[in-house]
This record gives C-alpha cells, structure tokens and sequence, in this order.
C-alpha cells in the first residue's frame, strides 16, 4: 500500500481468533472492514472462515510465513495472542519489523505489556483487568456502564438518584454538589437528548455522567 497513513476504511490484521481475537475481528468485518485473520490452530480457521473476510492457517511467529501472507502491505494489526508470552513477543517483533505502523496488542500482565511498549507496539490492551475495574464499578447496581479514560476521567451510563427526579438539572444543581456532569439523557422510546440546564429528569430514564471516578462513584451512591 503507497499510503501508510492510519484510515477508517483500511484493511486489518489480525492475528489470534481466541475469544480477544475474534471479537475484535468480527466488529471489524461489522463495521465494513476488509480482515486478515492469521490462526495457528487450523480448528478455529475452520471455525470462523464463514464469518470473516479472509482466515488464513499459519504461524506468525515465522516472519518469512507473515511476508508471504502479505502483513507488510497493511498500516494496522491486532495481535490477540494471550496464552504464550513468547510468542505475543515474537510476533509483535515480526510485524514492527515489517514496518506495520498501528499495533494493538493484548497483554497479560504489566510485564508483558511494559516489554511490548518496548518493542514498539504503540498499544496494549489488558481485557482480562479492564473488564475487571469495569465490573467492579458496576456492581453497586446504579451504574450501567463504565468507560475510564486517563488521569481518573471516566464516562458512566447510571439510573438518576432520587434527588434528581422530577427536577431540571438547573434545579438539582448536580456539578455544583457532586462536582459531575450531566452530559445526556435517555428516556425509554425516544432518542438520546443532550444535556441543557431545562432538561428534566425521570425515574425512568438513563443518565450519562462524566467527571472524575471518585466523584462519579460518590455521585452514583446517591440512594
């Protein structure tokens, strides 16, 4: 490919159809884009070549194995290996060698992913922990869903506390008191509204909440 630039319509790689693997590719080949699954274990190619674009059977620890399946040609890849750190290791350095720019990399630990950030993989996933601090946020039953992102900001989907039904948020006064933000509202059958001082909240409706974690746990506590 003569461009090498990162684009939303550009072909992927991915390599590993475990469970990170191929939910990542199958989203992917959802959302319109062409995949390159490479899998070792010619039971799971068989298992998915109906469901993905194309599923090749191969070991991409052997870089000569990767060339003539054609990864140098592609700007991003997925490496969804997780059972052998050897081999995500191994792997990784292959397609930084091949001069693939985007890698997105599961990791097990804070070991393996500290040597992949080394080796030149510019992401690194932890699923297994992510998914994680995301249940445990979770489990006190206001909160719907939970996105971190860095320096404790977090984005949460949450059923309205008391205190906060049957008023504006003008009225609830919810930044000034719990230091959030109230950015949308989702109220059952109608589509999402953002956020204005007039916005009146019901029982039944979903907020979307963001702010810091502490504040946003604080705030979701709220009987």
């Amino acid at each position: 490919m003569a461009d090498r630039s990162i684009s939303h319509n550009a072909p992927v790689l991915v390599i590993g159809l475990g469970r990170f693997g191929i939910a990542v590719a199958e989203q992917l080949v959802k959302q319109g884009r062409e995949v390159l699954a490479i899998e070792r274990d010619p039971e799971l190619v068989q298992k998915w070549a109906s469901s993905l674009t194309h599923v090749v059977a191969a070991d991409a620890t052997n870089i000569d194995a990767l060339r003539q399946l054609g990864a140098q040609e592609f700007s991003s890849a997925v490496v969804g290996v997780g059972t052998s750190i050897e081999s995500s290791v191994l792997i990784t350095v292959n397609l930084v060698d091949l001069g693939i720019e985007h890698l997105w990399v599961k990791a097990i630990t804070p070991a393996h992913g500290k040597i992949l950030t080394r080796i030149g993989a510019n992401h690194v996933i932890y699923p297994e922990a992510d998914a994680g601090v995301r249940a445990a946020h979770l489990v006190g039953g206001r909160m719907l869903d939970f996105i971190e992102f860095d320096d404790g900001f977090a984005i949460v989907k949450m059923y309205p506390p008391k205190e906060t039904q049957g008023f504006t948020l003008a009225e609830s006064n919810v930044r000034s008191k719990y230091g959030v933000t109230i950015v949308g509202v989702k109220s059952p059958g109608e589509d999402f509204t953002y956020a204005v001082p007039d916005t009146v909240v019901t029982r039944r409706d979903v907020l979307i909440v963001s702010g810091h974690v502490d504040l946003l746990e604080r705030f979701a506590s709220r009987p």
